[in-house]
C-alpha cells in the first residue's frame, strides 16, 4: 500500500434542457376544446323537459319520433315508459328552445296518425314519414306548464283558426260525431266537435264551431236542424226523397238557417245554446212565434198516423201531429185514440201571442160552429200515411169546444177511407138482405114454363097460322101499292089537281097584290094600261 493520496472524482455539471413542445398533442387538445365547445353549445341551446301521457304509444319511437308545428320540429321524444299502473305512457320529449315558447297552459298535444273515417281523413303524410306528435300553442297568455295529458283525437278547433262555437241541445244524437260537417245552403261552413250525454238523463249537448266570417250569419233566430242521412217521406201526395250531400249521408251533418225575421237582427255571441231539430219540417214549424196545443179523440183505425204527421185545412199546412196514444175506459171497456197536435195560426190567421186562452178558445169555437171537424186523411195510398185533416162539415151541429190541462179539444169524425169502407160496408149489408137465391129459383121457374110453352103443339100451330096471316097481309099491301103506286092513274090525277091548284093560288096572290097597290079599283075598276 503506498502512502500517497488519492485525489477525489469530481462529477460532471449537469446542464439543463428545455422540453421541446411536441405537435402530437395538439390533436387531443383541439379535440377536448370542440367537445366542450360542443357540450357546451348543446347545454346551452337544449331546451325544457316536456312530458306527456298518452293512452298507447302506438307510432312512437324514442330517438325518432319529433314534436313538430306548422312542419318546424320542436323537440325529439328521448323516452318513453309505460305508468306504474299500467294505464297509460308516459312519453318525455325534450324540446328545443323554440320549443320552450310552447310549454304553456294553453297548449294542446296529439299524436298525429293516419286517420281514415266518413267524417275526416287527415295524417295521410305519416303513411310514408311516420307519426309525429303536434301541437297547437292555443291563445296568448298561458301560464308556465311541462306536463300535459295528450289528446287521443286531433282538435276539431285550432288557436289560428277564427269562428266561433255553439251548443245544440237534442233528444238524440242520431249519426252526429266528431267532424260531421256543418252547412248552411248547401255549404259546409263549420263542422262538430263533439257531444255531451251528461248524466244519460238529459237533453245531449253537441258543440259545433262555425267558421268567419259565416258565424255572422248565426242570429238568435236561426234555427238548426239534424240533416243526416237520408230524408223519405210524403209531402202534398208526392213522394220526395232529400239527401244533403254524400258526406252528410256519411258522417252526418248539421244545416241551419237564416229566417227573413232575422236579417237585420245582430251575430249571436260564441257559446250560444240553440235547440236541434230533427228535421227541417220541424225547424220551420218552430220559426212561427204563435203555438197552440190542440187534442182530438178518434174511434178508428189510425195506422199509418205517426208523430210529425201534418195537420191540413183545406189542403194547407197549418200544424204537425206531435202525439197518438191509445186510451182504454176500464169502467166501459172502450177504446179511443188521443191524438195531439200543435198548430202554427201565424201560417193562415192573425192571431197573436197577446191574446188570452179564452180568445183563443172563442175563434176555434166560430169555427167548430160553422162546421169544422177533425179527420183522419189519407197523405199517401203508396206508402200508407195519414195525416189530420180540418174539413168543414155541411150542416153539421155545434159542439162545444172544451179544455183538458189546458190544451183544447176539437170533435172529429170518421173520414177519408174510413167513410169509404164504411159505406161499402153499408152497402154490402144491403146486399146480403137481397133474396138472389129465391130470385134465382123463381127465374128457373119461369124459363122452364116459357120453355114448355113454346114447345107445344098449339104453340106450333099458332105459329104456322101466323106466318099464312102474315103472307096474306103482304100480297095485300102489294095490290095496294099497284093501285096507288107511283105509276097508278090515281097518281097522275092528284098530281094535275094540285098542279091547277097552285096556278089559282098564283091568281088569287097577284090580285091581292095588285089591290094593296090599287084599293081604288074594288070601285072604278082597273085602269087600262
Amino acid at each position: 500500500m503506498s502512502g500517497t493520496t488519492p485525489t477525489p472524482h469530481t462529477a460532471p455539471r449537469a446542464k439543463l434542457r428545455r422540453p421541446r413542445f411536441q405537435f402530437v398533442w395538439l390533436i387531443p387538445i383541439v379535440a377536448a376544446m370542440i367537445a366542450g365547445y360542443l357540450g357546451y353549445r348543446t347545454l346551452i341551446e337544449q331546451g325544457p323537459l316536456l312530458t306527456l301521457t298518452f293512452a298507447t304509444a302506438d307510432g312512437l319511437q324514442a330517438g325518432q319520433t319529433q314534436v313538430k308545428y306548422k312542419a318546424v320540429a320542436l323537440g325529439t321524444v328521448e323516452s318513453i315508459d309505460l305508468a306504474k299502473d299500467n294505464s297509460h305512457v308516459i312519453v318525455k320529449v325534450r324540446m328545443n328552445n323554440v320549443g320552450a315558447r310552447f310549454l304553456n297552459s294553453h297548449a294542446r298535444y296529439w299524436v298525429e296518425r293516419p286517420r281514415l273515417n266518413f267524417a275526416d281523413i287527415s295524417g295521410i303524410e305519416t303513411l310514408v314519414s311516420g307519426a309525429y306528435i303536434s301541437v297547437d300553442p292555443g291563445t296568448p297568455g298561458g301560464d308556465y306548464q311541462s306536463s300535459f295529458a295528450g289528446l287521443e283525437q286531433p282538435p276539431g278547433v285550432r288557436s289560428d283558426e277564427p269562428g266561433s262555437t255553439y251548443t245544440l241541445t237534442a233528444d238524440t244524437r242520431g249519426s252526429l260525431q266528431s267532424g260531421s260537417p256543418v252547412f248552411f245552403r248547401d255549404v259546409a261552413v263549420g263542422e262538430v266537435l263533439g257531444y255531451d250525454l251528461g248524466n244519460g238523463l238529459g237533453p245531449v249537448k253537441v258543440s259545433i264551431f262555425i267558421r268567419a266570417p259565416y258565424n255572422n250569419l248565426v242570429r238568435p233566430d236561426s234555427r238548426f236542424w239534424n240533416s243526416s242521412g237520408l230524408v223519405l217521406g210524403v209531402q202534398g201526395g208526392v213522394l220526395q226523397l232529400q239527401l244533403q250531400s254524400a258526406q252528410a249521408l256519411l258522417a252526418g251533418g248539421v244545416t241551419f238557417n237564416v229566417p227573413p225575421a232575422a236579417m237585420n237582427e245582430s251575430p249571436s255571441p260564441a257559446g250560444t245554446n240553440f235547440p236541434l231539430y230533427a228535421s227541417a219540417q220541424e225547424a220551420d214549424a218552430a220559426a212561427y212565434r204563435t203555438q197552440i196545443s190542440l187534442v182530438t179523440y178518434m174511434n178508428a183505425d189510425v195506422s199509418g198516423l205517426t208523430p210529425g204527421a201534418p195537420v191540413n185545412l183545406l189542403g194547407i199546412q197549418v200544424g204537425d201531429v206531435t202525439g197518438v196514444s191509445l186510451q182504454i175506459d176500464r169502467v166501459t171497456g172502450t177504446a179511443r185514440v188521443r191524438v195531439a197536435m200543435q198548430v202554427q195560426p201565424d201560417r193562415v190567421l192573425t192571431l197573436s201571442q197577446s191574446q188570452s186562452p179564452s180568445e183563443v178558445q172563442a175563434v176555434f169555437q166560430h169555427f167548430v160552429n160553422q162546421g169544422m171537424r177533425v179527420e183522419l186523411g189519407t197523405e199517401s195510398y203508396v206508402t200508407g200515411q195519414k195525416m189530420i185533416d180540418l174539413t168543414v162539415v155541411p150542416g153539421a151541429s155545434p159542439v162545444p169546444v172544451t179544455r183538458e190541462d189546458g190544451v183544447l179539444v176539437l170533435p172529429s169524425q170518421p173520414g177519408g177511407l174510413d167513410t169509404m169502407l164504411a159505406s161499402v160496408a153499408d152497402i154490402s149489408a144491403k146486399l146480403d138482405k137481397v133474396p138472389f137465391q129465391q130470385i134465382g129459383d123463381n127465374l128457373n121457374k119461369l124459363l122452364a114454363t116459357a120453355n114448355g110453352t113454346l114447345g107445344s103443339k098449339q104453340m106450333q100451330q099458332t105459329l104456322t097460322e101466323l106466318a099464312a096471316t102474315l103472307q096474306s097481309a103482304n100480297t095485300t099491301l102489294q095490290s095496294v101499292n099497284q093501285g096507288f103506286g107511283a105509276d097508278s092513274d090515281f097518281q097522275r090525277n092528284t098530281q094535275q089537281v094540285l098542279q091547277e091548284t097552285n096556278a089559282a093560288m098564283q091568281s088569287v096572290k097577284a090580285l091581292s097584290d095588285y089591290l094593296s097597290r090599287n084599293p081604288q079599283a074594288l070601285l072604278l075598276g082597273r085602269k087600262s094600261q
